[in-house]
């Protein structure tokens, strides 16, 4: 593979953008490197996490070496925004501080081809409504850490259902906490059990 998918795949974040840089010098189309490279060196990464083969530490070295590439990539793609994957707005909700493993899930996102909108941690159900309907996002993904923030979720569902939204947007939760049981008890359309598995699910719903 090329010098680019190497370079996500082994998390070289200088050399992930070193190549970039090349390709596009050469005249590669910006939406050619994210389908042709980036996306398969993250679906390689997240195929070796589920296998064990590789664990946290490297799947954030490579979505950071993926964000890095993605920098230089994006101001080529805002023309041809509506040719990505989708638009996701993701965040931690209401009273949740933790934040990491949402900023894994956001980056394995943008490798994955979607637009994402982080609002971040600790984020009020009015929020998530203002960037859905800001944005026209199709797909809202909630990240819980702590039992205690879990309620927080449905009520988020419960906001974007008062604000006419919710027949709009496909709704992931996920967390250390929560369970696919807890996704079905409160009406999401989907858990995400981890960042790959996100991925392909958001994938699945909006049909990308």
């Amino acid at each position: 593979m090329s010098d680019l998918y190497d370079a996500i795949l082994n998390g070289g974040a200088p050399e992930a953008v070193e190549a970039t840089r090349q390709a596009l010098e050469r005249g590669a189309a910006a939406l050619d490197l994210v389908r042709g490279e980036m996306v398969p060196a993250m679906d390689e990464v997240g195929r070796r996490f589920e296998s064990e083969e590789y664990f946290v530490p490297e799947l954030l070295l490579s979505a950071r070496a993926m964000k890095a590439s993605l920098a230089l990539i994006r101001p080529h793609l805002a023309a041809r925004s509506s040719e990505s994957a989708g638009r996701v707005v993701i965040g931690a909700v209401k009273g949740d501080l933790h934040d990491i493993g949402k900023n894994i899930v956001a980056s394995m996102l943008e490798g994955g081809g979607f637009e994402v909108i982080d609002l971040g941690a600790n984020v009020a159900p009015e929020t998530f409504v203002e960037a859905v309907r800001a944005h026209h996002a199709g797909l809202v993904c909630l990240s819980a850490l702590l039992t205690v923030t879990m309620p927080a979720m449905r009520t988020t569902l419960n906001a974007l259902d008062a604000a006419g939204l919710r027949g709009q947007v496909k709704v992931i939760v996920g967390g250390a906490p929560v369970t696919q049981r807890y996704a079905d008890e409160i009406g999401a359309d989907g858990y995400g059990e981890n960042a790959v598995t996100t991925v392909a699910l958001a994938r699945k719903l909006v049909g990308a």
